[in-house]
């Protein structure tokens, strides 16, 4: 070996006996931290701090020094960092013809025996998958799971392995006839489905903005050169009867209204209902079905209708009633200004249209966090808009904002839609008052609690106190914890809101990356979630990846190629999440057989070397 080799051997050897003596003194620092943890996540516990430190330095010359001489590049330094560094010392001590420095029980098996233990995490909280499919599928459950035993059978065959409730939905008895289909359904299947549910958390909002006119369309579709494909559709009933349109009618939604009962009661299959729409333009109806709670009349062309509208028929008359008022909306373009208040205030688009529009907020204390400078986002991150003043006096604070992101044609924003506030400290805790009454249903009846909002160490523990008020003791231990990382506190206090949550024995993290796109950017989620999933997989704790993942296929029934790329990372971790869809019994299919092909080629981010029978010679 010349010269060159051994200055770089010299140098490789400084820099690993530099970082492995750093690690016992992260790890001593941390004591009382790492002493607080259940006892089954210690090991975790002192390499999470270890793999947290290492990532807060820049390695990436050491790396090419290892890769030139052949030696490992750290790139999985996951589940033993500390293992991983003296193997690596080891190496190159060989290479420079010295001894091993660090003895074989200090490095050999370390890899096996973490994963071993994240798999023992991930039965634990989330049941054992089918077999030969190293991820967990969970399935949201729509509401009609509560109802129809025949969905969640469904669900189980094509592959769910936990059924996930949402309590920003329904409500506890419809909850409890969800869970009781859930375990009749597991029961018939001879295996387990565990039950997660989410509770909703603090949610701000944008406040009321006053109804519309009370006018409804009725709408034909056409062909490219004009010609009627499907009619104008209007379903009757006689006053004070409400009901639906039939199910399955071809085209646009039939527009339901009331008439006087004695005016209803003359019309036949055929009688032609005469008016004058709000436009002015005279339309013409015919019945063509008489059901018992309603009828239905087409027409060929388009009519809008409003309350009071008159109805004629064999020369008498009704007015219609019950067409709700429609929803207003406040079309924003960048460059728009928005004032967003703590008042309690109906928002009313024709009372000053020249006046920049002032709208509430759900949660008043949300816009006193807001400073200037501070980015808002609205609606999933569709109009972004920064703060440019703000004014506090008799207890209102009023913040207005410049729209500085929307389409070119502007965004329709609309009462109650979700607020993003990425830059301010929300004085919220993470649990509601709502959310601690179903923290106690949830306890009692479910596997998985998982809870929203997490932002640091204080929110962290404040669940876990929580639990302990509101939960039988016994519930309180069995139940597993799932900490969902939605927001760039979270992310960035990572490490320690992993070590307050492993001070429960059965705990896990959702990384729930819809709303961590929202406030970090979407360009960011190329990396983020694989950095969250490499910090858990360091505390040996099990990650479900959540939104959007196989969404156009359990919408629409046909995955887009860049989904299907999307869910082999999301295979990545032990449990996978798919939302509702009129498709989603072939998403869980797709999603299994990809799961058990992956097992043979991956683990979490290693590439496992099997046998590719298409290259076979």
């Amino acid at each position: 070996m010349n010269q060159f080799d051994q200055a770089i051997l010299q140098e490789i050897k400084e820099e690993l006996d530099a970082l492995i003596l750093e690690l016992d003194e992260v790890t001593e620092a941390h004591r009382d931290e790492i002493s607080k943890v259940s006892p089954t996540h210690f090991v975790g516990a002192r390499n999470l701090m270890h793999y947290a430190h290492l990532r807060s330095r820049d390695l990436r010359g050491l790396q090419q020094k290892l890769a030139a001489v052949g030696a490992t590049r750290l790139t999985t330094t996951e589940p033993a960092v500390q293992a991983r560094l003296k193997a690596a010392r080891n190496v190159i001590g060989a290479f420079a013809g010295e001894g091993p420095l660090y003895m074989p029980a200090e490095v050999v098996h370390a890899f096996e025996d973490a994963d071993e233990i994240l798999d023992e995490h991930a039965e634990i909280l989330l049941g054992a998958p089918l077999p030969d499919t190293p991820s967990c599928i969970m399935v949201t459950l729509p509401t009609g799971a509560a109802t129809d035993i025949n969905l969640v059978r469904g669900f189980a065959e094509s592959g769910m392995d936990l059924a996930r409730i949402n309590c920003a939905h329904d409500d506890e008895t419809m909850w409890q006839q969800m869970i009781d289909n859930v375990r009749t359904v597991a029961a018939e299947e001879g295996r387990e489905i565990r039950i997660n549910m989410d509770l909703a958390g603090p949610k701000v909002r944008t406040g009321a903005i006053a109804p519309g006119p009370e006018v409804g369309a009725a709408r034909v579709t056409r062909d490219e050169i004009g010609t009627v494909l499907t009619t104008a559709k209007l379903w009757i009933t006689p006053a004070p009867t409400v009901s639906q349109p039939p199910a399955g009618l071809p085209g646009r939604p039939a527009l339901a209204f009331q008439v006087d009962p004695a005016w209803y009661e003359k019309l036949q299959v055929g009688s032609v209902i005469n008016l004058h729409d709000t436009r002015g333009s005279r339309r013409s109806f015919t019945v063509t079905e008489l059901f018992d709670d309603g009828l239905l009349a087409e027409g060929q062309q388009k009519a809008y209708i409003a309350n009071g509208t008159l109805l004629e028929h064999d020369y008498e008359r009704s007015r219609v009633y019950g067409i709700p008022a429609g929803a207003q909306r406040i079309n924003l373009k960048v460059g728009d200004r928005l004032v967003l208040t703590s008042e309690e205030v109906t928002y009313d688009p024709h009372a000053n249209p020249d006046a920049i529009p002032r709208i509430s907020c759900t949660l008043p204390q949300a816009v006193g966090a807001i400073e200037v400078g501070h980015r808002v986002l609205f609606d999933d991150g569709s109009i972004a808009a920064v703060c440019v003043s703000k004014k506090d006096a008799d207890g209102i604070a009023d913040v207005e904002l410049e729209v500085t992101r929307a389409r070119p044609q502007g965004v329709n924003l609309a009462a109650y839609k979700g607020i993003n506030l990425p830059d301010s400290k929300l004085p919220l805790p993470s649990l509601t008052e709502e959310d601690v009454r179903h923290l106690k249903f949830v306890a009692a009846h479910a596997d998985i609690a998982a809870i929203s909002f997490i932002r640091d160490v204080a929110d962290v523990e404040y669940v876990l106190k929580t639990l302990r008020e509101v939960a039988e003791p016994s519930d309180a231990a069995r139940l597993g914890l799932v900490l969902k990382i939605e927001t760039i506190p979270g992310y960035e206090n990572l490490a320690h809101v992993l070590l307050a949550g492993m001070r429960h024995e059965n705990f896990g993290i959702m990384i729930a990356r819809g709303d961590l796109a929202v406030e970090l950017g979407f360009e960011r989620m190329a990396e983020v979630p694989q950095l969250i999933m490499s910090m858990a997989e360091a505390a040996h704790v099990p990650t479900i990846l959540a939104t959007q993942v196989l969404e156009n296929m359990a919408k629409n029934g046909l995955p887009s190629r860049a989904e299907i790329t999307d869910a082999a990372m999301a295979l990545r971790a032990e449990c996978v999440m798919l939302n509702k869809g009129p498709h989603i019994n072939d998403a869980i299919k797709v999603l299994t057989l990809m799961s058990k092909k992956l097992g043979a080629s991956q683990r979490k981010s290693r590439l496992l070397l099997r046998k590719v029978r298409s290259w076979e010679e």
